[in-house]
């Protein structure tokens, strides 16, 4: 896969409050078809995700953590 055909998308999400909701928002942006990485802090409340689709919007990742129990914004 070339470079050029990845976009990160950098998503703030509140509610998370431990290692395990961590996990949680991870796993819930890792099962999305089309993300190649997910990168969760706790300390900035932010996650950090590359994808290889361009069909993938920052919308539909806010969907799958907003399913896991938690609300997200796109980052400015």
């Amino acid at each position: 896969m070339l470079e050029s055909s990845l976009t990160k998308i950098i998503l703030k999400i509140s509610g998370m409050s431990c290692g395990n909701c961590v996990n949680t928002v991870g796993a819930a942006l890792s099962g999305i078809a089309g993300v190649e990485e997910v990168s969760v802090d706790l300390d900035s409340h932010q996650a950090k995700v590359t994808v290889n689709n361009h069909d993938i919007t920052a919308r539909m990742l806010i969907e799958a953590i907003r399913l896991a129990g938690y609300e997200a914004v796109e980052a400015e």
